[in-house]
């Protein structure tokens, strides 16, 4: 079954960047629109963002514009999300997931398939 591999969290301080990686190793993410969501414990799911299959565009909801930034190297079969100037609420496990094409709706959280995550604690 497809699966994605997320990588890159762990324990930052508030402010500092951070870059997760979302990967796949038995097929081709660039046959999807892959985005990111997150949960934190007690709250629900939320979109993050989401990139076009090829790139060329980007969604993101409104709340998430200005410190998240997604991108993908399809050449490297990878799809980042990189995230500035991190808050205490930004304090979750981070996914990431295809479907065809990213959502109309920029809060949507739901794909076809995703991976068993990352967590992402910022604290002092």
């Amino acid at each position: 079954q497809r699966q994605t591999v997320e990588s890159g969290g762990g324990l930052v301080q508030p402010g500092e960047s951070l870059r997760l990686s979302c990967a796949a190793s038995e097929f081709t993410l660039n046959q999807y629109a892959v985005g990111w969501f997150r949960q934190a414990p007690g709250k629900e799911r939320e979109g993050v963002a989401c990139i076009s299959n090829s790139g060329d565009k980007t969604n993101y909801p409104e709340s998430m514009k200005g410190r998240f930034t997604i991108s993908r190297d399809n050449a490297k079969n990878i799809v980042y999300l990189q995230i500035n100037s991190v808050r205490p609420e930004d304090t979750a496990k981070y996914y990431c997931g295809g479907r065809g094409d990213c959502s109309p709706y920029p809060d949507a959280w739901w794909y076809d398939f995703w991976g068993q995550g990352t967590q992402v604690t910022v604290s002092s």
